[in-house]
């Protein structure tokens, strides 16, 4: 357990995230196996959930309402500001948006108040403009929230969240993408906020078991974010730091994962899971901490990515 901030809140130092359980990023996933992926977390002692409005169109905060229902210890993160209303969907900030999606949000969740209430991927301007934060400032003096923060695209985002005010950040951060987080981490402890990192495992490509000819189905945004010559490129990267797998450390994904969990700034490490046994798989091969890795390790990886073309 870690501290997520100075919310006062504790939270799990691995999270369950619900993107790829929602079906929209690597294609579908029933509603029944969703639910054994969330039961098996808490089971296993995960207590917080990170979703948001728009998974699955509301889906997946339906399904998280009635998975932890009368869970109050269980942690929920959820995220806004994707209105899918319009074709294509677009980004709104604004107080009435803002307030409505709090609401459904609340009834989807079945829960009076969210604990953790995200805009999701703002541009700088959106954050440093007053509305947004003023709006979850007044949503939360009437309770409806607890805390508030931003789903960051970058370093600059996260800048002018935590200037407003922002009690929890997320970045993605991973092995091969650190640098939002090591740009904002004066600020984050200065500020006191709590850090999600998410893309933990870079969309499953730190997981260290795809080969050059790797191929995605219809469905899985993977097959448009990477270029073939990119992700070859990509995938001798992760093999620049195969040194990490050795003694307890015993699969690529569990140092990608004890990686991020090195970091103590990290309060919590956002995972993706789509069935029960990636889940226990990934709880299996990461095993306890600290230590995460050894400091021996840790001080040659940024050595090796550079020398692997990783501008990290």
């Amino acid at each position: 357990m870690r501290a997520l901030g100075k919310t006062g809140l504790r939270v799990s130092e691995m999270a369950l995230g619900t993107w790829g359980l929602s079906g929209d990023a690597y294609g579908p996933v029933d509603d029944a196996t969703a639910e054994r992926v969330l039961r098996r977390g808490l089971e296993m002692g995960f207590s917080l959930i990170e979703t948001a409005d728009a998974y699955g169109a509301g889906r997946m905060e339906r399904l998280i309402g009635r998975t932890v229902a009368e869970r109050d210890e269980v942690v929920i993160v959820t995220k806004a500001g994707t209105d899918r209303t319009t074709s294509p969907p677009r980004k709104r900030f604004d107080a009435r948006y803002l307030r409505e999606s709090v609401d459904r949000s609340l009834r989807r969740l079945a829960r009076d108040r969210i604990d953790v209430y995200l805009l999701h991927n703002p541009t700088e301007a959106a954050v440093q403009g007053s509305e947004a934060s003023d709006s979850l400032l007044e949503l939360k003096r009437e309770g409806k929230i607890a805390h508030w923060g931003v789903s960051a695209g970058d370093a600059s985002v996260g800048r002018a969240a935590l200037r407003k005010g922002a009690e929890v950040v997320e970045v993605a951060y991973n092995l091969l993408h650190s640098s939002n987080l090591h740009r904002l981490a004066g600020e984050v402890i200065v500020a006191g906020a709590g850090l999600l990192a998410r893309s933990t495992l870079a969309h499953g490509l730190l997981a260290g078991k795809w080969s050059k000819d790797q191929e995605f189905a219809t469905g899985d945004h993977r097959a448009e974010r990477w270029t073939k010559p990119e992700l070859e490129r990509r995938i001798e990267q992760v093999g620049a730091v195969g040194f990490l797998v050795r003694g307890d450390v015993v699969s690529m994904r569990a140092a990608a994962i004890r990686f991020v969990l090195s970091n103590a700034i990290v309060s919590s490490a956002v995972l993706g899971p789509r069935t029960v046994e990636q889940l226990e798989d990934v709880v299996r091969e990461v095993g306890m901490g600290p230590i995460y890795l050894r400091d021996m390790d840790l001080a040659r990886i940024p050595r090796a990515l550079e020398l692997a073309g990783v501008e990290a």
